[in-house]
């Protein structure tokens, strides 16, 4: 009979020690902070590839300065993209060429309304796509994009239609301004109203 009462009392505290280890790991469990992505300014960047001459020669170039207004933190690197608002100063534009990224400023920029500050925020609609709502000229208009996700990077591509903000007169003045540089061997000078636009967002983690 004592051997089955100590037996008995080993049975109830082993299965009290138990119980308590177990409550203090869901509790520790529960304590840790969930691993959370969000869009990173310093790491993030917009380049642009514009064209020129009837041969369609690219120019390429980036901004230097892109703020993050608006973001949301994400369980993954790709939800950091959901509804990222952004804004580019123009004056942070760089293409290697001081005198071609003066030019762009004065003749093209300039030109158009409030547009010394382009405003962005990407809309996410699908695994790999979405709508970019882009604000120029005194104008918003969605434009369509995809997306990629590298490890913890996010690239975007898209097509810019410079036409669909109105920017018919910002295109000839720049035309204008550089008429011998654009002109290709056919003798025409002329400055393309698509731009290729390319966005690199980084999604640090958060919450470690």
């Amino acid at each position: 009979m004592k051997h089955l009462f100590y037996i008995a009392v080993i049975l109830v505290l082993g299965g009290q020690l138990i119980s308590c280890k177990k409550e203090k790991t869901e509790t520790t469990e529960a304590e840790k902070p969930s691993i959370q992505f969000e869009a990173n300014e310093a790491g993030s960047s917009m380049q642009w590839t514009a064209y020129k001459t009837s041969e369609k020669v690219p120019v390429k170039g980036t901004f230097k300065e892109v703020k993050i207004v608006s973001s949301k933190p994400s369980e993954d690197a790709a939800g950091a993209l959901s509804d990222l608002g952004f804004e580019i100063p123009v004056n942070s534009i760089f293409t290697n060429d001081t005198i071609r990224d003066g030019k762009l400023q004065k003749f093209f920029f300039a030109v158009m309304e409030n547009s010394m500050t382009l405003k962005g925020k990407f809309n996410v609609e699908t695994a790999n796509s979405g709508k970019l709502e882009i604000s120029m000229n005194g104008l918003s208009k969605s434009l369509p994009f995809n997306y990629e996700v590298e490890q913890d990077t996010i690239h975007v591509s898209a097509t810019m239609d410079l036409n669909e903000w109105g920017a018919q007169a910002a295109l000839e003045s720049l035309n204008e301004a550089c008429k011998v540089l654009h002109t290709g061997s056919d003798g025409v000078s002329k400055t393309w109203n698509d731009v290729a636009l390319n966005a690199k967002i980084l999604a640090v983690k958060t919450g470690e």
